[in-house]
Parts: structure tokens; sequence; C-alpha cells
């Protein structure tokens, strides 16, 4: 059965997996070989004291090893100490503390020794040492009492413990002690002042001292701390000095920077190699010093380098030799700088180039042990054999040492052996085990036959063949089974057997056989691959922008290898998503309900399946109003203007655009925000202009795209001082009610423009060309004043002055007003009428003089009205219509006039106070127009060969009838239409008999009247002649057959299927096959020509009737055509509720009351019988 394996694709798996094969080319357990050391304990070994001591030593080896230790470079006799024990099969110590034994007893240098027949393997020398965590020793704290401003060291002095304790500051409530750029710990422990404050007094300021391998914190004594002020040092002074002597403190005096730590100007530093690099720097001063780091001649190594301690502290982690250099130190301040060179040399324990690796070779073979290392100073290389230098060890011919290389040449099975290669220095040492194993062994395949591998298409494939053989097999590699050797580029063959396609596809799936030999044997193996297609993401989440509270959805939908099962997992920021039932998971989407501002960031989704991994990423920004401004602040106070300042809220992803500013006026409009200004979102300040006489306070609000933020808090009031008005009222009008005043009215000032109290006005006014002195008035915080006894319609100069308890507004300027209108005196006269056609005419008048009209001339409203139609010489109730024409115009338009009607006028001037009198009445004339269609046509008394036409006359005659106009056509079974057959009939006549017509036949019929002008519209009918007494029978007689019966009733069900199906198309605005057949026979005179070829247009719905309904009479067209005017339409009035344009054109609606005229008939004929109704349709 094959066993599955799937490939990693990725450039690092690949690496980790070769790792992973090439590690695993060990001599198998099965065979003879020397010990290898598994585990051991590290070289510097810290135990608990209170703990069992464990010090590992686990080796492997052909025949199994056995263990030794050595203690302080001599035997150590386990057996001799009841308190040590060794783990079966291990050499593993257990040194039993617990049970009585104590851990100093025990402190020392150890070493395993693991050893079978062929050699010897060696730990690294185990240093065990105790913890120690020692308390602080008695020592009398006296209190620190220092001057506010100057600097102070709080000193720890931790005791020495194993391994080095973790120092902290805090107070006898546990709580640690704030630090900040003034108060910090330095890399020592002790506490750091750049220098002291009032607030620093305090008597338990703490060190703790953390022992974390007992897990014990040890407590030094409280240090008190008494800061004193100048104020206080000076009262403490003058108390115990007599009043003659000399006295006084300094005050508070600001100091340049002066190093706490390191003291001097330079100092030197030696770090190792990969270790991390600190250096400290805390500085003393007045203000706060502020610190920054340089490296000369060079930068500070760009991402290993962090800054600690607000600045203090350089760190720069992984040094290396490069780092070396002068690292200075600048405190600076307002006042100066004081700056420090440190030193840095990097130096480095021993670290391996080539570490020596175990060397299996069969007899005769040769090999060489290869030991490189290299160091700060430069390490020195020793080698041993089986744990003893090889200068005494014993001689083998085959051996050769040459410096950092142990050459073998033609070794025989008793060169096995385990060498130690060690490189030392001053900062430490490598200690590194390696075999020789002499075997002679025919190759073996240690991968599983028939292993299954599986890879994704244009990934690498990397297929196993494990072996071991001595000597070295040579391996090959064949596809199918019976395929060629593997060669080429396409393939990359590995020395521990494996073989790699660079890029699998499609067509490398199939059966691979490795093959290995030597000259002791050869050994087959098979293993399958298959290609599966790349799991990718065809629908990737894309950036979203989303309101707070709104919902957003991420897509992110997958195809994927069909024989493989993904699963799809969701980030945000890498991390789970949050435990939130907002969050929905969906098959192919992630949905998040009520989003808030926490669910801002980049959420990610990820494909797995066994074989490889996709992800897509995409961000979420959620948006909102921005927060209000906060911290207003008042400053730079002048009597007409402030500065205001803010600082912006929180802009919520969304930009700030703009601030808008308003104030409130508590003195005379309290709780009321009016707008003040508004500055672009970038500023932050802004000088606001004030008004006198205000009790300002301002509030700030933040608008960006998606709105405006709630206001902020107000500011503090600020009350500007009272002054006379700067302004005065607008909109000063004089317009009198009655014939006999003058009403003056103004907008008064808002209660901030009246810049004091008292506000009052003073109201001035004089009749206009007339040389007359002013006449005023002081009059209360009011809008209007009203003159009395004045002139009718007279021009007035007036004006208003604001005013108030210091003084008057500036001069204010003059406005004209009238006083009170009247009714205009004269009627228009000359009033002439020219009728221009049936239903329009146009009137003249000439002005009345403007001095009779007592006002302002408004314009002129024409009356008129119909006395009666001169066809039917019958009166109704009089209507009267009425037009307006704005201004001084002379002249205007009557539209919509009834033709052949007599009509009466008459003219009148309009003012603001209303009309004057009319002018006489004017008598006119329309002529003659075309009637309308006739009233209506029915059609009765059908029989073989004939019909009876009646009609009524039309209702709107418009004139003198002369004459009817009756055609008709027949329409056969295809609704095709006949021949047109025209009758002229006089105007006396209501009825008509048509014979000599085709029996069971349908015909249309279109009939008018005409007057002396021309015809009017048509109304259209349809009627069809019965069948004969013969035809009848014989479907009288064929009616009787059953078979007959039964074709009737499918005939009539599919009817009436198609009734259905018409009148729903119908509805519609669409055609059936009837319409369509009569469309092709209309009357050519009422359709409509085609622009183009003159052919003729469609027979619409408009223009008649369907032939299935019999007795509908819509008439083709129902409108009064009207002749064309020379007249332009600004000659139109308006209707009493009609608006005039400024040079009186008309632009309005008529208007007034209009006589109710009976409709226009459309009253149905009688009802169709059904005989006819079928004949329709046959």
């Amino acid at each position: 059965m094959m066993k599955k394996m799937s490939i990693p694709t990725s450039k690092t798996s690949l690496v980790l997996f070769l790792c992973q094969i090439i590690s695993a080319l060990d001599v198998p357990l099965d065979l003879s070989q020397p010990p290898t050391i598994t585990q051991q304990s590290p070289k510097d070994y810290i135990v608990d004291p209170r703990e069992n001591i464990v010090i590992q030593c686990e080796a492997k080896g052909k025949p199994p090893p056995s263990f030794s230790w050595t203690r302080n470079g001599t035997h150590f006799d386990i057996d001799k100490d009841a308190q040590v024990t060794m783990k079966p099969n291990s050499g593993t110590l257990v040194i039993n503390i617990m049970n009585g034994g104590k851990a100093e007893a025990y402190e020392g240098v150890y070493q395993c020794t693991a050893r079978n027949e062929r050699g010897a393997a060696i730990s690294n020398n185990i240093v065990i040492r105790p913890s120690r965590s020692p308390l602080w020793t008695k020592e009398k704290l006296e209190p620190n009492h220092v001057r506010e401003g100057d600097s102070l060291v709080l000193h720890c002095r931790p005791p020495v413990g194993l391994p080095p304790p973790i120092i902290f500051w805090m107070d006898n409530a546990f709580q640690r002690l704030p630090q900040s750029e003034r108060v910090s710990q330095g890399l020592n422990g002790d506490l750091y002042f750049s220098n002291v404050q009032p607030e620093d007094s305090r008597e338990d300021y703490i060190c703790y001292a953390r022992f974390n391998h007992t897990q014990t914190i040890q407590q030094k004594q409280p240090i008190s701390v008494k800061v004193f002020s100048m104020d206080s040092l000076n009262d403490t002074i003058a108390a115990n000095l007599s009043d003659t002597d000399i006295y006084g403190a300094k005050p508070v005096t600001e100091r340049q920077p002066v190093l706490l730590t390191p003291t001097g100007s330079t100092s030197t530093k030696v770090e190792l190699r990969g270790n991390v690099l600190l250096l400290e720097c805390i500085a003393a001063g007045l203000p706060t010093p502020v610190i920054r780091w340089i490296k000369e001649g060079g930068e500070l190594p760009a991402n290993r380098t962090f800054f600690e301690n607000f600045k203090k502290t350089l760190k720069i982690i992984d040094v290396s030799e490069a780092d070396s250099g002068n690292y200075k130190c600048i405190a600076r301040n307002t006042l100066g700088s004081a700056h420090h060179v440190i030193s840095v040399t990097v130096k480095a324990a021993p670290y391996w180039i080539t570490a020596p690796r175990n060397l299996v070779l069969s007899p005769g073979e040769d090999g060489t042990l290869i030991c490189r290392a290299n160091g700060n100073p430069k390490p020195s290389i020793s080698w041993l054999a089986n744990g003893v230098p090889i200068a005494i060890a014993p001689e083998d011919p085959s051996r050769k040492v040459d410096g950092d290389t142990i050459i073998f040449s033609h070794v025989q099975e008793r060169s096995s052996a385990v060498y130690q290669c060690n490189a030392s220095n001053e900062y430490g040492y490598l200690l590194s085990n390696a075999f020789v194993n002499v075997l002679a062994e025919p190759p073996r395949i240690l991968t599983p036959a028939n292993k299954l591998y599986q890879v994704i298409a244009d990934s690498p494939a990397l297929l196993d063949c494990a072996y071991f053989g001595s000597p070295k097999p040579e391996i090959e590699w064949f596809k199918g089974v019976k395929g060629s050797i593997l060669r080429g580029n396409e393939y990359v063959f590995h020395d521990n057997g494996t073989l790699e396609i660079p890029v699998a596809q499609k067509n490398s799936a199939g059966t691979y056989t490795c093959v290995a030999r030597n000259e002791l044997g050869k050994i087959q193996n098979e293993v399958q691959l298959e290609i599966k297609d790349p799991t990718m993401i065809i629908k990737q989440p894309e950036y979203k922008v989303i309101q707070r509270y709104g919902q957003v959805s991420f897509e992110c939908i997958i195809k994927h290898d069909s024989t493989l099962l993904p699963t799809v997992t969701w980030l945000k920021d890498n991390d789970e998503l949050p435990d939130d039932d907002r969050f929905l998971v969906g098959k192919d989407n992630l949905t998040i309900m009520n989003v808030t501002d926490k669910d801002d960031g980049t959420y990610t989704c990820i494909v797995n399946t066994t074989l490889d991994s996709v992800s897509a990423s995409a961000v979420l920004t959620v948006v909102a109003r921005p927060n209000p401004p906060f911290d207003l602040e008042l400053t730079g106070q002048l009597e007409r203007s402030i500065d205001l300042s803010w600082i912006p809220g929180d802009e919520n992803n969304s930009p700030i655009t703009n601030f808008v500013i308003e104030y409130e006026d508590a003195l005379h409009e309290p709780g009321v925000w009016h707008y003040q200004t508004e500055v672009p979102g970038t500023q932050t300040t802004v000088q606001l202009k004030l008004s006198p006489y205000v009790n300002y306070s301002f509030r700030v609000i933040a608008v960006n795209k998606i709105g405006r933020s709630q206001p902020s808090e107000p500011s503090e009031q600020y009350l500007t001082k009272s002054a006379s008005p700067d302004e005065n009222p607008a909109n000063v009008q004089g317009i009198g009610s009655e014939p006999d005043n003058l009403v003056i009215t103004w907008e008064p000032l808002k209660g901030f423009q009246s810049n004091g109290p008292g506000l009052q006005y003073k109201v001035s006014w004089r009749q206009k060309d007339v040389d007359d002195e002013w006449t005023s008035v002081i009059v209360a915080n009011v809008s209007k004043y009203i003159v009395s006894g004045t002139p009718t319609f007279v021009p007035y100069e007036i004006k208003v002055q604001a005013l108030n308890d210091l003084g008057y507004a500036p001069e204010p300027s003059e406005v004209i007003g009238h006083s009170g209108e009247d009714l205009p005196m004269v009627a228009p006269g000359n009033v002439q009428v020219h009728v221009i056609n049936s239903t329009l005419a146009k009137v003249h008048w000439d002005p009345v003089p403007l001095k009779t009209v007592r006002g302002h001339l408004q314009g002129y409203k024409v009356y008129y009205w119909k006395v009666q139609s001169l066809s039917r010489r019958s009166r109704r109730h009089v209507e009267k219509k009425i037009l307006t024409f704005r201004g001084n115009k002379t002249f205007g338009m009557l539209p919509g006039l009834e033709p052949y009607s007599s009509y009466k006028l008459n003219v009148r001037v309009v003012n603001g106070k209303g009309e004057g009198p009319a002018s006489p009445d004017k008598v006119f004339k329309t002529p003659e127009g075309v009637p309308s269609s006739p009233s209506f046509l029915k059609i009765t008394n059908p029989t073989l060969d004939s019909l009876t036409l009646e009609w009524g006359s039309p209702t709107h005659p418009n004139g003198v009838l002369t004459s009817y106009t009756l055609k008709f056509q027949p329409i056969n079974n295809t609704h095709e239409l006949g021949p047109l057959v025209e009758i002229r009939i006089p105007a006396n006549e209501s009825s008509l008999i048509l014979k000599n017509l085709n029996y069971s036949t349908r015909y249309k019929f279109y009939f008018n009247a005409q007057t002396s002008v021309g015809s009017g519209s048509q109304i259209t009918e349809e009627a069809v002649t019965i069948m004969d007494e013969a035809m009848a029978s014989r479907q009288v007689d064929i009616a009787t057959q059953g078979w007959f019966i039964g074709l009737m009733c499918a005939v009539a069900l599919l009817i009436l299927i198609l009734l259905i199906v018409c009148f729903i198309r119908r509805n519609k605005g669409g055609k059936y096959p009837v319409k369509e057949k009569e469309d092709a026979h209309a009357d050519p005179e009422i359709q409509p020509m085609k622009e183009d070829d003159g052919t003729f247009g469609e027979y619409s719905d408009a223009e008649d009737h369907k032939p299935l309904k019999k007795g509908s009479r819509t008439p083709s067209d129902r409108t009064v055509k009207k002749e064309d005017s020379d007249d332009s339409l600004v000659d139109y009035g308006e209707g009493v509720n009609g608006q005039f344009n400024e040079d009186g054109s008309f632009i309005g609606q008529y208007s007034g009351k209009k006589e109710k005229e009976p409709a226009e008939g459309n009253e149905s004929s009688e009802a169709p019988s059904p005989v006819n109704a079928m004949n329709s349709f046959v």
C-alpha cells in the first residue's frame, strides 16, 4: 500500500525539507557505529537549590554505549554517592537535593563520556552553579533633603545574586513609581532625577530585586525624599536669622545639562558578537534635557537599533564586529548641551565555519575531517580521539593531523573512532564530536516502497531516495516501467539521493524508480508522483471604506483541485477574528454587521489545502463624523477682536475639511447659537471680529466628508464694551396704507448690533421736491412708524437712524417712499378691436394720464364676454373673462374666442389701490369656422342590401352648415378595404337609407359636416348587412348536426381565447391581426402621409376604431384648427391671478368663469346582434 506524502512548495519549506533529508542520512541503527551525543545540559547550568539537579547526557550507538562522568577533571564515581543516580539506558544524572542533599556541595564542572567498542564521545564541560538570592545588607538610610530643581540619584545597590536580579522601584502600596524623561531608572537599578519637583517628596521610595530562579523578591528599606521649594526655604531661613541678618535663598534657576552617568567625557564598552549592546546616558539639568544618539563616522544600524527609557538607552541587537566604533550621546536643553563618547569594541567567542561531520568509509577508502572556526581573537584548534588528546591517543597509521584537518588514507575496520574538535579563545569554546565508521555494506534504500508524493503544478517536486551503503552507493533514477535513465537540466540530483523536478508539470506525474548500487550489490525502489491543480483566489477581497454602524462584506471566491479539500480562514491584522456575533463567515465571504471603530484593519482570507496555501488581504477603513474639538482657548482679547484656538478631535479616518465657529450672545439671546465663520481643516486658530456690548462664548464644529461633529464644549465668556451703533436699520420703506398716510417700516437691529443699552430709532421724513425741513421723531425699539395727514400719493424722502445710550449711528442713507394710493379717476379711451380670425382678436386703447392714476400704475385689465352665438341666435348666461396687461401697455391679444359669435369688452386702468372706471363697452363679432364632428352617427335596420343611417348635427356648428359628406367602403373576410364611395347630403337632413348593398357584408362609414369655411372633423362607424334566407337555412340544417355542434364549440372556445388575448394586448397598446389587416385598407383620406415616400401611414387607434366594436364613434380629429396669426404671444394678456412681465407681455393663463357647454357626443349605437358579431370573424 502506498504511503502518501505532501511536498511543500515554498522556498523555505523546500530548504527545511532538504535539511531534514540530509540530517536523516545516519547509519542505520542495526549496523555497528560509534556513539553520538544526542542531548546534553547547557554549558552554564544554574540550578534551583531547592530542587533535584538533573544533568542530561543522552547518546546512541551500536552496540548501545555505556556512560561515565568526570567532575572537576577527575572521575566521578556515582556508586559511592547515595544522592546521585543515573537513569537506566541513559547517561543522565539525577542528584537528589530534596531528600537532604545540598546543591552547593555539587557545584563544579561535569563532563559525560559515552563509549562502545567503536569509540567514545564526550559532552561539553557543564558548569553546575546553584542560584543565589541573598538579602540586602542592613544599612541606615538618611532622608534625602534636596532643593527644588536640583538633581538626585537614589542608589539601589542590590545584593549580588546568581543570576543577577531584575530591579524595579515601587511604593508601600506596591504600585510602580511613575517614570518620565525627568525621572527614570538606570541599567544599574539606581533611580535618577534630572531635576526634582515638590511633588517628588515622599517617604516610600523602595527598590525591589526579583530573583527569577528562586521566584523570590527582596526589598530594600524605604528611602525618604524631601524637596524644599524656594518659598518654604526662605521662610525657614528667615525664622532662624535676626532682623539685621541678610538672608534669602536663590530662586529656582535653570541649569544646562550635566551627565549623571556615565561620568567623564569618554568611556569604553566591550560586547560579544551576537549579544545585545546596551549604552546609557542620563543627564541632570533644568529644563529636563533631551538625549540624542549618533555614531561617529557612520550610521546607527537600521532595523537593529532601538531606543528605550525615554531615549536614554541605546539598544542594538545581534551585534557584530561592524558595530564597533564610537557612540556619542548628546544631552541638550535650552541653556546648552553635554556629551559623552562611548568606545565600543565587539569581540567574538568562537563560532563555527565548518564543524566536523560523521564519516562513513569502507575498508581501503580515504576521507577527511575538517574543523574550522572563527572568533575575536582567533580561536585555537585542538583534536581529541575518543576523548583523549590526539597526541597521546593510540596511533593509527591511516590518520594524519594537519592543523584543522585530519586526513584518512586506506582505512581499515580498526580505524573506527570518535574524534573531538575543540575551538577556544578567552571568551569561550566550541566542542564537536564526529565519528569515523569503517563498514562494508551493500546498498539499502531507507525510503518506504511505493511512497506517494503529491505536488502542485508548476512547483518543485522532491522524490526521496534515502539510502545507505559502504562504499557509498551510486544513485540513478528512471521514469516508468521501461523508462530510460533520467538526465538533463530539467532534473536536479541531490547527494542524498533525492530527485528534484524544479517545475513539475501535469506530464511529470507517474512512477519513478530509484536504483542504488555499489560494488557489494544493487537495490531499487518505486515511488509515485501525482500533480494537482493549484489553489487560486479568483475573487479577492477589496479595499472597503464604510461608515460607522454600517455593514460590510469581503468576498473570497476560490478555485481548487477537485481532489483536495480546502479550508478557508479569515484573519484580522494577522490574528484570529474577534469572538463576536457581528462577524459572519460564509462560504465565500466575510460579513461584518454594525461596524465599529475597532473593526478597522487588514482582513486576510487564507485558503489551505494539504499541498498549498494562498491568501489575499484587503483593508477596511471605518469612517465617521469627526469627534468634537476640545480645549478651546481665548487669547489676544481686544475691543473688536479675539483669538480662538482649539485642539481637533479624532478625524475618524476621514480628513477634516473645515471647522465651523459659532457664537452665543448670553446677554441678548442666551441659548441661541449663530454662525460666525469657518476655516480650513488644517487651521486650529482664528482671529474673530467682535461687536460691542455682546457677552460672547464660542464653540467649534469639525466637518469631514461624512458630516459634522458634535459641537465642542463652549469657551469661556467674553463681554465686549458698549459703543454707539455701527450701522442703521436695513430695508427702510415708505408705503401708505391709506390715501392720507405714510407708513415707514424698517428691519430692527439685532441684539448684538445695538452695541449698547437703550437702543432707539430716529425716524425722519420730508416731502420730495418741496423746500421743506426734515420732520423727525425718536421711537423705541420698534419696526414701524405711521405719518398721518399726507397728500395722496406724494413722494417722500425717508431715513431711519439707530442710537443708544452712548450715541448715534453714522448718518443713514435716504430712501424714497410714497404716501397712500387712491383709485384711478378716468377710464382708457379710444378702445378699438381688430378681429384676426375666428378665435383671436386684438384690442387697442389710449393710455390714461399718469396724474389721474393716483398711484403706481400696474397695468390695464380687459373684461370681455360672449353675448350670443350667431348660428343659434340664442342668448345664454354671460360669463366675463379678464386679461391683465402689465405696465403702460396700449394693446393686447384676446385668444380662445368662439367662431361665429358676438362679443363685448371694456378696458380699465389698475394701480396698487384697485381698478379705475371701465371704458364704454365695445361690440365685435368673430367670423365662421369649421364645425365640430356630428354629435352622433347610428346605423339601424340592417337588411340583405340596405342600412339606415341617422345622425345629429354638430354640437358646435361654428357657422352656417352647408352640407354633410358621407364616405363608405366594404371590408371583406380578410379585412381588406374595398373601393370608397362618397355621397353629399343636404344640411337639413338627419337620416339616410343606403340601398343596393351586398348581403352579409361589413361596411365602414366616415361622416362629417361642412360650413362655408370648410369641412369639420369626421365620425366613423361600421355595420353589417344580413345573410339571405337560403344560406341561413343551410346554416340551420348544418347547425343541427352533432359534428357541427362540436366543431362550433371548439371554434367558440378558440374565439374566446383570442378575444382575451386581443383585449390584453390592446390594453397594453399592442396590435392584433384584425387591426393589422384594417391598417392595410384604411380610409386614404384619413391616413397620414409618410414624409419620405408619400405612402399611407398606419391605421392607428387614435384615427379609427376596431371593426370588432360596432357602434363606437371616436372622431379622427376633434380639434378645431386655428388660423395663423401675425401677433406674437407677448400680446396676450393674463388672468386675474396671473403675473406680468416688465414690458406688460402676457405670461399667465386665462381666467374668469367659463360657461358650461354640453360635451361633444360620443353616444354609442345600439348593441350589435350575435349574428353580426359572429360574421365579423367569418
